[in-house]
């Protein structure tokens, strides 16, 4: 199944976090950190990590700085915050520095477990009140969204269809299966969506295609010359 390191400083949260996977992923291998260092560690020694659960004001963290170090040490394994924090500024500077999901410790079990179901298929997850706040993109720093009408006039009609679906929270995998193409044709759409746009990552594009009308650019006559184009470039 699953291998999951839980890594926050409350004993108590570990044992729920813990009872919600086991209740959502049986047989999913739990590991446990109460601080960065041994959660540096737990990463270090095992390859099949398939996510991270991450509080960021455990011991070691040093606020964002802990979260930074884990993705330029192991950039591969996917990062999410679970965290009390709901302050939507700080929820924005996790995605900014490379976490793939933010779940807050106020949401519900099942609330959670379809959290984690959607950033184990290779989704992203954002509390609903982040995704719907106007202006989130902006917030982002390094994401200019005041430019994206004439950056998605750059896109085929596939990759808009791609694009569309990716801001509904669906994965590759339900993407690919909507639109009848091959997982790797999606993956590579996604890439170059995401350079295109000039996004660093999926959940920065995503934030920023909240207020879009998908329609009105998919019916748009520039699509039709671009189509002709091999695509994804």
């Amino acid at each position: 199944m699953y291998q999951v390191l839980v890594a926050d400083d409350h004993p108590l949260f570990r044992e729920a976090i813990a009872r919600v996977i086991d209740d959502g992923f049986p047989g999913t291998t739990l590991l446990e950190a109460s601080d960065l260092d041994s959660t540096l560690r737990l990463v270090a020694d095992n390859d099949d990590l398939d996510l991270v659960l991450l509080d960021i004001h455990m011991p070691g963290m040093q606020g964002l700085s802990g979260l930074v170090r884990l993705r330029n040490e192991f950039p591969t394994v996917p990062a999410v915050i679970v965290s009390a924090e709901e302050e939507k500024s700080v929820i924005l500077q996790c995605i900014t520095y490379g976490a793939v999901g933010f779940i807050t410790k106020s949401s519900p079990r099942k609330q959670m477990i379809q959290a984690l179901r959607q950033i184990l298929d290779g989704s992203v997850y954002l509390p609903s009140h982040i995704i719907r706040a106007e202006g989130a993109g902006a917030a982002m720093g390094r994401y200019d969204p005041s430019f994206l009408p004439a950056l998605l006039e750059t896109l085929t009609r596939k990759q808009l269809q791609v694009f569309e679906r990716m801001a509904q929270g669906e994965s590759n995998k339900v993407i690919a299966y909507k639109l009848n193409i091959a997982e790797s044709t999606v993956k590579a759409h996604v890439s170059a969506i995401l350079r295109k746009l000039g996004a660093t990552n999926r959940v920065q594009a995503i934030l920023s295609a909240s207020d879009i009308d998908f329609s009105a650019y998919l019916k748009a006559p520039s699509v039709t010359a671009r189509d002709s184009a091999v695509s994804p470039r």
